[in-house]
């Protein structure tokens, strides 16, 4: 039976924790000069991947 393939686009974005799945927060790519300081560090922070969305991960991602 062949090897199963990682959905490359989902294993550049999610990554495997104890508990789940994180993922970076968007809007922290381009035109940070207009955008607060306070917001721009809120938004550096990882965030956890909602528990609903985990089995469609697990399918995108066979090997986390």
């Amino acid at each position: 039976m062949p090897k199963m393939k990682t959905n490359r686009a989902a294993a550049k974005r999610f990554r495997k924790t104890a508990d789940g799945f994180k993922r970076g927060q968007s809007h922290r790519r381009h035109i940070l000069t207009k955008k607060p300081s306070k917001r721009k560090r809120q938004l550096r922070r990882e965030m956890q991947v909602h528990e609903t969305d985990h089995d469609r991960i697990k399918q995108l991602l066979p090997y986390a």
